[in-house]
């Protein structure tokens, strides 16, 4: 299955997340993404960051404290640890998780209840992960 079908048949389609992307685990390329969800280079260098500091660390303190922008939006990073992150704006939130070679950036809107979206984003990270990537 290519990146964008991951995207595309894994995660939007599940109805519980309405925008992602996945991107390199070195946050330096995007391998797919929905349609206007463009994250920055900017944006991917202090997600590797947060997730390099492994819950702890310089990076993870300023995200906690100033936020997490995601495709230019600010998200409160309510949740920070070894391979994930967890950020709310408003009633819509972000769920960022990282695999071994991949991070994958999952949106979800105000009406979605934000445990289904966590666990879809979560269960196609693990599935990533066992398929070695």
């Amino acid at each position: 299955m290519s990146w964008q079908a991951y995207v595309d048949s894994s995660l939007v389609a599940t109805g519980h997340i309405d925008k992602a992307a996945i991107i390199s685990a070195a946050g330096d390329s995007v391998w797919a993404s929905s349609p206007a969800f463009t994250l920055k280079p900017e944006e991917m260098k202090a997600i590797v960051a947060i997730l390099g500091d492994a819950g702890k660390g310089p990076a993870v303190d300023k995200a906690f404290g100033e936020g997490v922008y995601i495709a230019g939006e600010r998200f409160v990073a309510f949740n920070i640890e070894d391979r994930h992150i967890y950020g709310r704006h408003g009633r819509t939130g972000i769920i960022i998780v990282k695999t071994g070679q991949a991070i994958l950036v999952g949106h979800y809107g105000e009406n979605v209840q934000a445990g289904n979206a966590t666990q879809t984003v979560e269960a196609l990270a693990d599935y990533l992960i066992k398929a070695g990537y």
